[in-house]
């Protein structure tokens, strides 16, 4: 497919159309030996003030430094995130990965089991299932909105599907009207993978409020951030004891409505300390005013965007009301810019604009291969199933969409608007010398 042309009447019509952007139409890229767009870094993550500081030094002077010493800021952060999501529950976890291994013991899911997730998601949301030696099951990605093709779901079910885990990718909702109908025709549990999507809405629901329990991570890049860290939300109380007595090594909560005391079941230890939830009421202080900046920087940075040829940013379904815009997701055409997607990241790169590649298809991962090929899974599975596992492990919507991604950073959305400007002048200025960039070596 030949590249699509760029004539001096395309240029202008693109610099009409963004007057912001009309210097960038005779600019020389720097990847050229120009000047770059940006010369300063974007706004530094994480941010942090004295209010902080003061509620780790007083957690720090108090001595009760976990939530089975006496202390009291986890169970303060779990109230006050649940009001902030709008549920009845919320579990502090170690991380996000804890919070959904949480989620899938509560639920009882173990070999034998399937799970139905997307291949276009961090490794945290397979290996959760792999842990509990139940089989992972990928529905293709719908490359407009990089999230789980919630109409290929029914197709992958079986009589041994036992619960569906939409991911929130980059903050932005999956199609819950459709996936939660699924779950509740079919008597399928939804676990919300939440983890990059603080504040984000679907019809005006925060997500991870809407299915069976939502997962969140407050991992060092994310929205909300400790370091570490994770949550658990739920509106059911049976889920949430079950899910809070595996994360404390099995012991039941005060009140709980397990019928067991003391030790109701097998656990772990995968609870937050008191210094991660100090620090996570401090930082939650600030969480909408950047998520309102996000909103905005996104919009019309989503617009610049739309008016240069072979840059398609990321759609979002009718029923997002909200995103969380933790990546800022868009698809790069090389066969439109004339230019590989490796040579525009180094020329955006030497623009002062970081951006990166996405993830690679988790399907096809070869340790992935390996675990299903192991002595474990035959054993449970059955070589007929295993081989019929590598015959239907075919996602070429999500190998197209990893072919093509390109993210900016959540960070890169909470400065200024004229960063959006600087954006999108960099993408042009690659754009209309693309021919020049692609003859280096």
């Amino acid at each position: 497919m030949e590249p699509t042309k760029l004539t001096r009447r395309t240029v202008l019509a693109t610099a009409a159309a963004l007057p912001t952007l009309r210097s960038a139409e005779t600019a020389r890229p720097a990847v050229l030996g120009g000047d770059p767009v940006r010369k300063q870094p974007f706004h530094s993550w994480p941010v942090w003030d004295a209010t902080d500081e003061a509620g780790l030094t007083g957690v720090l002077k108090s001595g009760q430094w976990g939530r089975t010493a006496g202390g009291k800021r986890c169970e303060e952060f779990e109230a006050q995130y649940a009001a902030l999501t709008g549920t009845k529950y919320c579990l502090a976890t170690a991380n996000g990965t804890s919070a959904l291994i949480c989620a899938l013991n509560a639920l009882d899911i173990g070999p034998g089991d399937e799970v139905i997730l997307p291949p276009y998601t961090f490794v945290a949301t397979l290996n959760v299932i792999l842990l509990q030696h139940a089989l992972p099951v990928f529905v293709d990605s719908d490359i407009e909105t990089s999230q789980i093709d919630a109409r290929k779901i029914e197709a992958r079910i079986t009589p041994n599907t036992k619960v569906l885990i939409p991911v929130h990718l980059g903050g932005s909702p999956a199609d819950l009207d459709s996936i939660l109908e699924i779950g509740k025709r079919r008597s399928l549990p939804v676990i919300e993978d939440a983890c990059q999507a603080h504040l984000g809405e679907w019809r005006g629901k925060k997500l991870g409020s809407l299915g069976d329990c939502g997962c969140f991570s407050f991992q060092a890049s994310k929205n909300l951030n400790s370091g570490e860290g994770g949550a658990l939300i739920s509106n059911n109380e049976t889920l949430f004891d079950r899910a809070f007595a595996f994360h404390g090594n099995g012991r039941a909560r005060r009140g709980s409505s397990m019928t067991l005391s003391g030790y109701a079941l097998n656990g772990a230890n995968l609870r937050l300390t008191e210094f991660q939830a100090a620090l996570l009421m401090s930082q939650a202080k600030r969480i909408e005013a950047f998520a309102k900046r996000r909103d905005e920087n996104a919009a019309y940075l989503t617009s610049l965007l739309q008016k240069i040829p072979g840059i398609r940013a990321q759609k979002l379904y009718p029923g997002a009301t909200r995103s969380a815009w933790h990546l800022f997701m868009m698809r790069f055409d090389q066969a439109a810019f004339g230019l590989s997607r490796a040579a525009f990241l180094k020329a955006l790169a030497a623009e002062g604009i970081p951006a990166a590649s996405g993830y690679t298809p988790l399907n096809k991962e070869p340790f992935l291969a390996n675990v299903i090929n192991s002595r474990h899974y035959k054993k449970v599975f059955g070589e007929a199933a295993i081989r019929r596992w590598h015959e239907q492990n075919q996602c070429p919507q999500n190998d197209r969409l990893c072919a093509e991604s390109v993210w900016f950073m959540q960070n890169q959305l909470i400065g200024p608007r004229s960063d959006m400007d600087q954006i999108a002048s960099a993408v042009l200025k690659i754009r209309n010398s693309a021919t020049e960039i692609s003859k280096l070596a």
